[in-house]
């Protein structure tokens, strides 16, 4: 006896979609975010002086606490971020996979797409370029635009929505941190996980991705309405195509 698959998604609402960027519009299996990642340690350690483990416990911290390792360095150490930007996302994009079903299915879904991520614009700009998706996004969202203020703070979601005139609850947020779907939920935007089985991460449990040890931020899954482990599987049976029997 076969299961039956899932309903598809009810998105015939939806006027935009709201991508995030390392570990969710591109598979974590790529393992594009672990150069980041060695590169924010890198950083940190440079900047404190201290020996490369204690350093990365310190990133670590301030990613845990304060939403990036980013947000952390300008708190603690009133850091310039344009330095730190530029070191962490100027990497290797070779990783990246061609994604034909993907790049088809954002292609053909109706309204405007942005890109929303911690990073800065260029990282985006840099990453969808590579992908061949960066002509089917309206525009991206970086840290930059957001006074370098991260998700998962409201007032970062409020910024966004204000500039690109977001109204919620004609919206859908897809993300790979739980924790950043809070927020999203509570404006009134439909909410996606997209889950993966490996864990980029190893961050406290509280700021882990979907999927590494099926950890959901701590407070279950209220605040999110879908996970998926296949965006382009998941866009793709949300778009609402004409039925062509029907005779108007």
């Amino acid at each position: 006896m076969t299961s039956k698959p899932p309903p598809a998604p009810d998105l015939a609402h939806i006027t935009d979609w709201v991508f995030d960027l390392d570990n969710t519009l591109y598979p974590a299996e790529c393992d594009l975010f672990a150069e980041i990642d060695t590169r924010m340690t890198d950083f940190v350690a440079r900047l404190t002086g201290l020996e490369r483990d204690e350093a990365r416990k310190l990133q670590k911290h301030y990613y845990a606490t304060y939403g990036t390792t980013l947000s952390g360095l300008m708190t603690e150490h009133g850091l310039d971020p344009a330095d730190f930007l530029h070191h962490v996302h100027e990497i290797d994009l070779s990783p990246l996979p061609d994604l034909p079903h993907l790049r088809a299915a954002i292609a053909a879904l109706p309204g405007r797409k942005f890109i929303y991520t911690n990073g800065p614009r260029r990282h985006a700009e840099r990453v969808t370029e590579k992908m061949g998706l960066a002509h089917l996004f309206n525009d991206s969202f970086g840290i930059e635009e957001s006074a370098y203020m991260p998700k998962p703070h409201l007032s970062a979601y409020q910024g966004f929505c204000r500039l690109h005139k977001v109204e919620p609850q004609g919206a859908i947020f897809f993300e790979d941190l739980a924790r950043n779907l809070l927020p999203a939920k509570s404006l009134g935007f439909t909410t996606v996980l997209v889950h993966s089985p490996k864990d980029w991460s190893h961050e406290p449990i509280e700021a882990r991705p979907a999927g590494a040890g099926d950890v959901f931020g701590g407070d279950g899954a209220g605040h999110i309405d879908y996970i998926t482990g296949d965006l382009a599987g998941f866009l793709d049976s949300a778009i609402v195509r004409p039925d062509p029997k029907r005779k108007d």
